[in-house]
C-alpha cells in the first residue's frame, strides 16, 4: 500500500473512533486518498459523507453539522485557492466556539515555493482563528509502525482541541496534510502508482541539479550563459503578455520551436506549434529529437510531458520568470534568471542560432499532429465535444477578442488541440490554478479589454467552475455589462479526473460522488434566472450563430465525460501513429 493511501486509512480511521459521524469534501486531485477514504468509511456505514461542489459551501456545511451536533466535522479540500474557501467559515467557527476540523491537502515540502501547480503557502494559512495548526508532515515508505501511532496521536489531539477538552473553549483547528504521489490507492503492497495513460509522463527523478539562486531571490543571466549550439526549444508558461510576446521574438530570430500556452502571451507567435502535449506524449519521437537546451519563460503547468522534458537531466533547462518566484517545480533548471529584470529578452543575447533541419522537423511533426487530431475531432460520429468546442470556438473568434480559460479542462484542451492564433489576448487564471472566481474573472477583463478600445469578450469554463462563481452573473444594479458570452462545456460534474488516474475502471466504485460529483442542473435554466441571455447548442454551426449573437450571453454545450476521457486517449493514440 503507498504511503499516502496507508496515512489517510489511518487518519479516516482514527476520527472515527474519535466520535466523529459526519464528514464534509469538496473534490479534487491532491485530496483524493483521504477522499477515497471517507467514502470507504461510509460504506461500511462508519460515517455519513457530504459532497459539495464549492468549497465555501463545504465549510458552512460542517460548520452547520459541527454546531448543531456539538461534534467535530471535518472539511477536506484540495491544495491551493480551494483551501481560503474554508476561511470564512473557519473564523465563523473561531468566534462562536465550533469545533470544525479544517482538513487541507498540499504538495510536498520539496514542491513548494518553486512555482508547481496549486500551490501557495498553506502553512498557518488561519493564523489566530484556529485553536492548533499543525503540518502533518509527508507519508514516507518503511516507517509504517512510528508514522502510524504518530498519526493517530495528531488525530486525538486535534478531536480534543476542537471540542475544548484541553482547554474549555472549543473552536476550528487545522490539519495540513502534505500528500506525495501516488495517490490513488494500490492495495498491492509495492508502493507504485497505477500505468499513466500513454503518452502521459510521471515526474522528473530526484536528484536533478539545482542552482541556489542569490541572496535577492534571483540569479541574472544572459540566455547565452552555457547555451548548446543547435537544438533550442522556447518553453513558454503563463506569464505576462510583454513578456511572451518578448520572448516570441527571441524565438522567432533564433528559429527556435516554441511550445507555448495559451495565456503565455507567446502562443501566437510565429515558430508556436500546435498541441505541444500530444508532440510530446510521442516517446520515440521525442527521443529521436530531443532540444538539447530548453528556454522557459513564466510558469509551465499544463503538461506532464512538458514537465517530464524539463525533468529530463539529459536536456539543459534555463528558466526565466517575471518575478523572483520562478518556475521550477522539477528542481532541474540549471540557469534561474529574471525576465522582470529586463523584459525587452530580445536585447539580449539568446545564444546560438538553431538548427534549421532540426526546427523544421519540429514544425512538421507538429502539422502531422495537428492534421491527427482533426480527423479525429471531425470525425462523423464525433459531435461537438468539449476538444473540438476548444478549437472551433478559438478559430471562431473575431481579431482583437479577448478570450478567459477556466482551469482544469478548458485551458487543456486549448492547449492541445486549438491552433495558436495571433490577434488574440488570452487570459486565464493559472498562478494558483483554481476554478473560483472564474466569471469574475472574465468579467473583469472584459470591461478592461473593452474599456482600452478592445474587440468582444468571451469564456470558456467547465460546468463546475460556471457553479463555483454563479454571484459573479450578478452585477449591481447601474452597475456596466460587458460584451461577454460565456461557453460552458457541461458534462454534469468534474470531467477533468475522467481523463486521469481516479478515471480508471479499477477506481470506479467511489468515482462519481467524490470526483465526478454530477450536479443535474439546467445551465441554460440557471443563467436565464440569474437575468443572462442563454442557450444550448449541439453543433458546430449553431456554435458559430451563438458566438456572434453578442454578450452578456452564456451558451452551453452538453458533453459526456467518459466519451471525452476516451476521446482523449484516442487523441494520444493518433499522434503517436501519425509520428510513427
Amino acid at each position: 500500500m503507498n504511503p499516502a493511501t496507508a496515512f489517510a486509512r489511518v487518519l479516516v480511521d482514527e476520527l472515527v473512533r474519535g466520535g466523529v459521524t459526519d464528514a464534509v469534501l469538496a473534490p479534487g486531485s491532491r485530496s483524493a486518498p483521504v477522499a477515497l477514504a471517507l467514502a470507504d468509511a461510509e460504506t461500511a456505514g462508519r460515517l455519513r459523507l457530504h459532497v459539495r461542489i464549492d468549497e465555501r459551501t463545504a465549510a458552512f456545511l460542517a460548520l452547520g453539522l459541527a454546531k448543531a451536533s456539538g461534534r467535530p466535522v471535518p472539511v477536506l479540500t484540495t491544495s491551493g485557492t480551494a483551501t481560503a474557501h474554508l476561511h470564512a467559515a473557519v473564523l465563523e467557527a473561531h468566534e462562536s466556539g465550533v469545533p470544525l476540523l479544517a482538513l487541507t491537502a498540499d504538495r510536498p515540502p520539496e514542491l513548494r515555493a518553486t512555482g508547481a501547480n496549486q500551490t501557495i503557502g498553506q502553512v498557518g494559512l488561519y493564523g489566530g482563528a484556529v485553536r492548533w495548526a499543525l503540518d502533518v508532515g509527508v507519508p514516507e515508505p518503511g516507517r509504517e509502525a512510528a508514522q502510524n501511532r504518530y498519526w493517530r496521536s495528531v488525530v486525538a489531539k486535534a478531536l480534543l482541541v476542537a471540542r475544548g477538552s484541553l482547554s474549555g473553549d472549543p473552536g476550528p483547528v487545522h490539519l495540513n496534510l502534505a500528500l506525495r504521489e501516488p495517490l490513488m490507492p494500490d492495495d498491492s503492497g509495492t508502493g507504485q502508482q497505477p500505468a499513466l495513460p500513454s503518452g502521459e509522463f510521471a515526474g522528473r527523478p530526484d536528484g536533478a541539479p539545482w542552482a541556489v539562486p542569490a541572496e535577492d531571490g534571483v540569479r541574472t543571466a544572459t540566455l547565452a550563459d552555457g547555451a548548446p549550439a543547435g537544438r533550442t526549444l522556447l518553453v513558454a508558461g503563463d506569464a505576462p503578455s510583454a513578456i511572451g510576446r518578448a520572448a516570441a521574438v527571441v524565438a522567432d530570430q533564433r528559429g527556435w520551436p516554441v511550445l507555448a500556452e495559451p495565456s503565455s502571451g507567446a502562443w501566437g507567435a510565429t515558430g508556436a506549434l500546435r498541441g505541444s502535449a500530444l508532440l510530446l506524449g510521442a516517446p520515440d519521437w521525442l527521443a529521436a529529437h530531443r532540444p538539447d537546451r530548453v528556454v522557459v519563460i513564466g510558469r509551465p503547468t499544463l503538461s506532464r510531458p512538458v514537465n517530464a522534458l524539463l525533468g529530463d537531466p539529459a536536456v539543459t533547462v534555463e528558466t526565466y520568470a517575471p518575478t523572483p518566484r520562478w518556475a521550477d517545480a522539477g528542481r532541474g533548471s540549471a540557469v534561474v534568471g529574471s525576465a522582470r529584470l529586463d523584459p525587452a529578452l530580445a536585447l539580449r543575447d539568446p545564444g546560438p542560432q538553431a538548427s534549421g533541419e532540426w526546427a523544421a522537423q519540429w514544425a512538421q511533426a507538429a502539422r502531422q499532429v495537428g492534421a491527427a487530431v482533426d480527423a479525429e475531432l471531425d470525425a462523423p460520429t464525433g459531435g461537438l465535444t468539449a476538444p473540438r468546442l476548444a478549437r472551433d470556438l478559438v478559430a471562431a473568434l473575431p481579431a482583437g477578442a479577448l478570450l478567459v480559460l477556466g482551469s482544469s479542462t478548458p485551458v487543456r484542451d486549448v492547449d492541445r488541440v486549438a491552433v495558436p492564433r495571433p490577434g488574440l489576448t488570452v487570459l486565464a487564471n493559472r498562478g494558483v490554478a483554481g476554478i473560483d472566481g472564474t466569471i469574475s474573472t472574465a468579467i473583469g477583463a472584459a470591461l478592461a479589454h473593452q474599456g482600452a478600445g478592445g474587440g468582444p469578450a468571451f469564456a470558456l469554463m467547465g460546468d463546475l467552475t460556471f457553479l463555483h462563481d454563479l454571484t459573479g452573473l450578478l452585477p449591481g444594479a447601474g452597475e456596466p455589462r460587458p460584451d461577454l458570452t460565456v461557453v460552458v462545456p457541461d458534462n454534469d460534474g468534474g470531467g477533468i479526473f475522467a481523463q486521469l488516474e481516479p478515471g480508471q475502471p479499477q477506481y470506479a466504485a467511489s468515482y462519481r460522488r467524490v470526483f465526478g460529483t454530477p450536479h443535474g442542473r439546467d445551465l441554460v435554466a440557471v443563467a436565464r434566472s440569474l437575468g443572462w441571455a442563454a442557450t444550448a447548442v449541439s453543433d458546430p454551426t449553431q456554435l458559430v450563430a451563438a458566438l456572434g449573437a453578442g454578450g452578456p450571453r452564456v451558451v452551453v454545450v452538453r458533453t459526456d465525460a467518459a466519451a471525452e476521457a476516451a476521446l482523449s486517449t484516442r487523441l494520444r493514440a493518433a499522434a503517436v501513429t501519425a509520428l510513427g
